[in-house]
């Protein structure tokens, strides 16, 4: 039977799927009968999602609580996979409320989040710290070798025993109700960070009442301007919507310098100015409550703790890895620097390079170098056919996946498109949801994850979403690309790739469900074909004559490929030290003042260039703060050495192919965390990943 039937069938039963304790009326009451049990969006209120939810807490409780007292021996089918298949209602209603929450918020679901947020984290707690559960698993991790298990489910063992003892499991009772109360603050005070961040981030859009300020914009982003500053009420006004970086896309074309200086310091200042939004104190309070749970789980700093099921094991072996690219990259970005000072010595400038002035400088350098200019490029990178063309296409020809847009299944925002993915066999293998345009009630950055997940133990399939903040056209005009947004594009499909390619047994270890420094090498890697010339030809197309992009145009891209590299790793090693020394505090230690620590951090590591800022300051780092990234942002510089070496690979091997996506599909994509994740790579490549790739591909060294 196939799964969609398998969901109708299950709706249909009273035994079956549904919850006793909830009115027929909740749309959770039943899982959803809807193509892959996507989330019925059409029919879900604010109001469903809190009696939902606590009724999915008590279920999985009650179900936890059998599985810790069953009288019969501990064995893997009677406490793991009894686990495996518990809370089916509260990851259902949970999933759906974090694509609302993040995606398409409102103060209704955020007071929803902020109020049980503490309770999530109790109910995670009752599992981890439930002594008699826990002996249950450990009597099975004892005796895993003489249980004859296959390989999944001897993992399935080790990823629970793992978890168990990380969480404190061994801790006596009266330091588990220490650590029960840190859990729940920790949750409530990220809730709060995030809803902050998101006030504050809206609130920091910079309004102008003058055009003439704006010189430089093309029509369409003055437009886009006008358009965004009547919807939130300042019509006959301009507005430009912040992005979650510190820099901002507008910053490479404003000619005028006070204003460059304004926007950046907008969104430098986003959550320091001392009103409700400010999170300085919010993100103090959350490093030291981690600093303490390190301390009371024995272990030096919240890094030492959160890094021992991640591919680099210590925070020693992140700053090694982090040192060997710093005196490079600086230098690098030192060059840069005196390039765009010598541009603005040129036209007599009078001033020196500033942070605000970066962008619009790099900008003209890359137009002299490369004969660049990004309005030339943008007309060829139209939306649709990035996706359709480009993201989908590149996915077709390595794995034989296509894909059928259906009007049919309701989302939770109009903007948002709907895709059938069908495996190469013509089965339905997923169903994949895109929301790329920015909106003030999304947070910032990009994303990808399900709303169902795959498992066979279960028989689901994976729903998955990617979400981005690019730019909304004015009404009526096309939505045109920069080439980065282009790879942004990518590279959370690669993400989505990793989810829909899963073929597990277990939810706990499938799919994306892998440490955080090996999560991101799917996704970065899919970004190479972007660029590989089958693929661009393929959608980068005119938007208003179909014509493709002319060959000299595709050079410039090409030779400027490496262009900015020393500035933009930079930028991005600064936040990976800025995360690192947030979270390598002692316990005890009190953070008074955000600004100095966070400009000490930047020193003691050789990154202070006051012209380079770190990509996300602390106060508006939601990776760190709001989401799982804490002591985890060197994860993206870290799975840009696995990628570019990933990439040496198929390079190597005649590039772009069905087989060699085929194999990457097999060894990777589909495993999960199904093994030794440093296993996985080397069996890929054939050795232990190096570092040389990456920074020849980002021009950092020398061939």
């Amino acid at each position: 039977m196939s799964v969609i039937a398998t969901a109708q069938a299950q709706a249909g039963h009273p035994d079956e799927g549904r919850s006793m304790a909830l009115p027929p009326t909740n749309p959770f009451f039943v899982k959803s009968p809807l193509p892959l049990q996507a989330p019925q969006f059409d029919k879900i209120k604010n109001s469903d999602f809190k009696p939902a939810m606590e009724e999915g807490m008590k279920q999985q409780s009650a179900e936890v609580e059998k599985i810790a007292n069953n009288a019969a021996a501990p064995t893997f089918a009677n406490t793991l996979v009894a686990m495996e298949k518990s809370g089916q209602l509260l990851k259902r209603v949970d999933q759906t409320l974090n694509v609302l929450t993040g995606a398409n918020t409102n103060p209704e679901l955020q007071k929803v989040e902020a109020e049980e947020a503490p309770k999530l984290a109790a109910n995670t707690d009752g599992i981890y710290l439930n002594t008699k559960l826990f002996k249950r698993v450990e009597t099975i991790y004892n005796k895993r070798d003489q249980l004859k298990l296959d390989p999944e489910s001897k993992r399935l063992v080790e990823y629970y025993y793992q978890n168990f003892t990380l969480a404190g499991a061994r801790l006596s009772e009266a330091d588990k109700a220490t650590l029960r109360k840190l859990n729940q603050e920790e949750a409530t005070l990220r809730s709060k960070f995030n809803n902050q961040l998101l006030a504050g981030t809206r609130a920091g859009a910079l309004i102008v009442d003058d055009k003439s300020e704006l010189a430089g914009l093309s029509d369409g982003a003055l437009a886009a301007a006008a358009q965004s500053a009547k919807v939130n009420g300042h019509e006959g006004k301009w507005a430009i919507p912040l992005q979650n970086t510190t820099q901002q896309p507008q910053l490479q074309s404003l000619t005028n310098r006070a204003t460059r200086e304004k926007l950046f310091m907008q969104s430098w200042n986003r959550g320091e100015k001392g009103d409700a939004n400010d999170t300085r104190a919010t993100i103090s309070r959350i490093a030291e409550i981690r600093s303490e749970k390190a301390k009371l789980l024995g272990f030096d700093n919240y890094a030492a703790w959160k890094l021992q099921n991640q591919m680099a094991k210590t925070p020693a072996a992140v700053e090694d890895f982090l040192s060997k690219i710093i005196a490079s990259t600086t230098e690098k970005a030192k060059k840069e620097a005196a390039d765009n000072q010598q541009v603005i010595d040129a036209q007599n400038g009078g001033f020196q390079l500033q942070a605000w002035d970066w962008n619009f400088y790099a900008e003209q350098v890359r137009k002299a170098k490369y004969d660049l200019d990004d309005s030339e490029v943008k007309p060829y990178l139209e939306i649709d056919n990035v996706l359709k063309n480009g993201v989908f296409y590149a996915a077709n020809l390595l794995y034989g996946i296509t894909f059928k847009e259906r009007k049919d299944l309701p989302a939770w925002q109009p903007d948002v498109r709907v895709f059938d993915v069908f495996d190469k066999d013509g089965k339905q293998l997923a169903l994949f949801y895109c929301d790329y345009f920015k909106r003030d009630n999304k947070r910032g950055g990009a994303w990808m994850s399900n709303m169902v997940g795959q498992s066979y133990l279960l028989g689901t399939k994976p729903v998955i979403y990617n979400v981005a903040n690019l730019t909304p056209p004015a009404p009526g005009q096309p939505a045109l690309l920069s080439f980065e947004e282009v790879r942004t594009m990518f590279h959370e499909f690669g993400h989505a790739l990793h989810g829909m390619f899963a073929s597990q047994k277990y939810p706990a270890i499938s799919g994306t469900a892998t440490a955080r420094d090996f999560v991101e090498f799917p996704s970065q890697f899919n970004e190479h074909w972007a660029m590989d010339p089958k693929v661009f030809k393929h959608y980068a197309l005119h938007y208003k004559t179909g014509q493709p992009m002319p060959q000299p145009l595709v050079d410039k891209i090409k030779k400027a490929g490496k262009f900015n590299q020393g500035y933009s790793t930079t930028e991005l090693l600064a936040a990976d030290y800025l995360d690192l020394a947030w979270h390598t505090l002692p316990a005890g230690t009190k953070i008074t003042d955000v600004d100095k620590f966070e400009a000490d951090a930047m020193r003691k590591a050789s990154v202070d260039l006051p012209q380079v800022p770190p990509r996300y300051r602390s106060t508006y780092f939601s990776h760190i703060w709001g989401s799982g990234y804490a002591a985890g942002y060197y994860a993206y510089m870290w799975t840009s050495m696995l990628e570019n070496d990933a990439f040496a690979w198929f390079t190597a091997h005649g590039g772009l192919t069905r087989a060699n996506g085929q194999r990457f599909r097999d060894m990777v994509l589909s495993r999960g965390n199904t093994e030794d994740l440093g296993k996985m790579f080397k069996d890929f490549t054939g050795h232990n990943p190096v570092i040389e790739p990456m920074l020849e591909y980002k021009g950092l060294v020398s061939k």
